[in-house]
């Protein structure tokens, strides 16, 4: 199947491709290695414009000699507060040259939570983006005494500013310069001086059950989830990957950025989150890796242009996702695949699945891998038919990434594959809680020992609070969070991410929340997905001034019930959702009731919408 997939690249790398035991030791070696070569491309005024490695050295050596300009010493902590733009990698990667400890601020945060992570992390120089994100910083200034500048990437809009603690980036650069010319080997000397076990970088977690937790790195445990992951899925130079998830939540630091630096496969970064479907078929990235949403995203586009294709045009494409699915089962199920149903499969790809996968983005990926939240197996399925692997991945902030992973010869839709090489995996027998031990698992919690007391036990074992099983051939299942198991009114236990999932594969759903904790039947919160719900009432003439009008429809309300009745039948009846409630606001990344990741926050979402929860078990 890996030959009728055209996977190429199967097996991991084992050899080390980029010496070196710290992240900027890994970084210099790389950027000498491949000077000319491209690293990282973004889009400006609709023109891709490129960094070699020997550009971004430049870049990095300048800003990191700025910094000590400025009078950063090592140990002391630099904050990013930006979107993912190519100049987060370059601070970043600067901050760590320094000796420095690197932390990330999403660029959705208010200004009260930028005061508290540059507080918590005890922050001595910030980066912001731009103008907008400036505003938050000196908002909240006279707050933080140990803050001594504030560097901004983007100074248009800023030209009239005079602010003696405020300098933009180019500024910075020039420090820097000036900074090599009577300390040339400063810089190198923090990089020698610098050790595997020292604090790298702090990832802050969502903070959806209190203030948000700093998770501690080293340079080991970065190191070793980088040289990890190509161990199981290899990458090089040809490789073309995309860069669109906050740089800030350890998805894409280690996954994009880091492995990106240590494969040197080329980084793509998307205008901003809103282009993501434009700029992945620009892109067209050979491995494409994302969230759910994503997935669901793109699956719901191909459905809906379906749907309002010809007759002749859904003939097709049934035949051809119907023969790619019977490939799809033979594979997952370890059986060979008929001569037979091989060459019809080649032809619906050139009849119609390429044309698909084309119109996606994805024409050209050998794999992708999907992560960070659970998804339908029904939707991994739908990528296999269409001749693309999806391996799922599982792991959390406290692990650096990836734990466990699919091979993807051994694809099993639902589980999140065995346990990764660089780390131990178990299931505790009391529990069924997923546990976690290896050099990768982060150092603990900023100034919060209980907290990491509880979280990592005497033996060294992290209790990553997912509840799961592992069958006879050392594949993992999630069933669900510890916390998230629902116990209803007649004692019947539910998982809810498996309902929940089912939903979500729904072109009309984007998100589901299901509820029923001691209560006598479920019920759900659901977030419709609003370009595919817009575009149903068009075309049957449903009238709407407004998204909270879209959602109050008749017509808008029937069609989700037909969605939850369609998900119903393959549930027991204990498990069957009896009403339900739409969201009527339109969520984005800056609502609290999202995550970075744009999975809707459980807790908060049942007490912000209490109301509504009580009204659908009121009578």
């Amino acid at each position: 199947m890996a030959n009728l997939w055209n996977v190429g690249k199967l097996q991991g790398n084992e050899r080390i491709v980029i010496p070196g035991d710290t992240v900027p030791r890994i970084f210099w070696h790389a950027a000498q290695q491949r000077s000319s070569l491209v690293w990282l491309r973004e889009k400006e005024f609709g023109i891709w414009r490129s960094w070699t490695w020997a550009q971004t050295g430049e870049a990095v050596r300048e800003i990191a000699h700025g910094l000590m300009a400025l009078g950063l010493e090592r140990g002391e902590t630099v904050s990013i507060l930006a979107n993912t733009v190519v100049e987060w990698v370059l601070a970043d990667l600067a901050a760590l040259c320094c000796g420095g400890v690197s932390s990330g601020i999403y660029p959705t945060d208010a200004a009260a939570q930028v005061q508290y992570l540059c507080e918590d992390s005890r922050t001595v120089l910030l980066f912001v983006e731009d103008d907008e994100q400036l505003d938050k910083a000196l908002e909240v200034r006279e707050q933080l005494p140990l803050l001594r500048r504030i560097v901004v990437f983007d100074m248009n809009g800023l030209h009239g500013l005079h602010d003696e603690g405020v300098i933009g980036l180019d500024a910075l650069r020039g420090l820097g310069r000036e900074h090599m010319k009577s300390h040339p080997q400063a810089m190198q000397q923090r990089i020698d001086a610098a050790q595997p076990d020292e604090l790298a970088i702090l990832v802050y977690t969502s903070g959806t059950t209190g203030k948000p937790k700093g998770a501690m790195h080293s340079h080991r445990t970065l190191v070793t989830s980088m040289r990890g992951y190509n161990v199981t899925t290899a990458q090089d130079e040809s490789d073309e990957r995309m860069c669109f998830l906050p740089l800030c939540h350890i998805a894409e630091r280690m996954g994009g950025e880091y492995f990106a630096m240590y494969t040197g496969a080329k980084l793509n970064f998307v205008e901003n989150p809103d282009t993501v479907p434009e700029n992945v078929r620009e892109i067209a990235p050979t491995v494409a890796v994302a969230v759910p949403r994503v997935w669901e995203k793109f699956y719901s586009a191909v459905t809906i242009a379906i749907k309002e294709s010809s007759r002749l045009q859904q003939l097709a494409y049934g035949w051809g996702i119907g023969v790619g699915l019977r490939v799809a089962e033979r594979v997952m199920a370890g059986q060979p695949v008929p001569a037979l149903l091989k060459a019809e499969f080649l032809l619906a790809r050139a009849l119609v699945l390429d044309n698909v996968r084309r119109m996606i983005g994805i024409h050209r990926a050998r794999f992708c891998v999907t992560g960070a939240a659970p998804i339908s197996p029904d939707l991994v399925k739908w990528y296999m038919a269409l001749g693309v692997p999806m391996a799922e991945v599982w792991g959390m902030t406290e692990t650096g990434g990836i734990s466990t992973y699919t091979p993807l010869d051994r694809i099993r839709p639902g589980k999140i594959g065995i346990k990764a090489p660089w780390n131990e995996v178990r299931i505790d027998e009391s529990t069924g809680e997923i546990l976690v031990r290896g050099p990768n698992v982060f150092l603990g919690y900023l100034n919060q020992p209980e907290k990491t007391a509880e979280t990592i036990d005497a033996d060294g074992w992290l209790h990553t609070g997912d509840i799961g099983s592992v069958d006879d051939e050392g594949v993992f299942r999630i069933t669900d969070r510890m916390k998230d198991i629902i116990i209803t009114a007649g004692g019947k236990n539910v998982t809810p991410t498996e309902i929940e999932n089912e939903l979500k594969f729904s072109p009309y759903i984007t998100d589901a929340v299901i509820i029923g904790d001691a209560r006598p039947y479920l019920t759900v919160l659901i977030m419709v997905e609003q370009e595919n719900v817009e575009k149903f009432a068009q075309d049957h003439d449903i009238p709407f001034s407004n998204y909270a009008s879209l959602t109050r429809a008749p017509e808008v309300r029937a069609l989700i019930q037909a969605e939850i009745d369609r998900v119903n039948k393959k549930f027991a009846r204990a498990e069957q959702v009896k009403k339900f409630h739409l969201i009527e606001a339109q969520l984005t990344a800056e609502d609290e009731e999202l995550t970075p990741t744009m999975k809707l926050k459980r807790k908060l979402v049942h007490k912000k919408y209490a109301p509504q929860i009580e009204a659908m078990y009121a009578g």
